[in-house]
């Protein structure tokens, strides 16, 4: 089975900062097209950040300048460093995998909780 497991969530004020992993299995499944994704109260779930097979990155654009998406494939991780948080940031992060042939992730964890207040 593949498992996405996020991790790194919390409380931080605004203008802080925080870093989600997020760990996946087989190992094979880190050198899918990546993403993270976002969900508020009472809102949809956006798309915050993405890292195709071939290393594209693409950035949402109210957290350009601001998140860092990463992966390590030799430790089977996908990373989101958040800096300079709004209150806005607050949601439910996930991170999710797709096949490069693919329209939609098919996989995705169960979520980490950011809080900015």
């Amino acid at each position: 089975d593949v498992q996405l497991v996020e991790s790194g969530g919390g409380l931080v004020q605004p203008g802080g900062s925080l870093r989600l992993s997020c760990v996946v299995r087989p190992s094979s499944v880190i050198r899918l097209c990546m993403g993270w994704f976002r969900q508020a109260p009472g809102e949809e779930r956006e798309g915050v950040a993405s890292v195709d097979d071939d290393g594209t990155i693409t950035y949402e654009d109210s957290v350009q300048g601001r998140f860092t998406i990463s992966r390590d494939n030799a430790k089977n991780t996908l990373y989101l460093q958040m800096s300079s948080l709004k209150t806005e940031d607050t949601a439910v992060y996930y991170c999710a995998a797709r096949s490069s042939g693919s329209g939609s992730y098919k996989y995705r964890g169960q979520g980490t909780q950011v809080t900015v207040s």
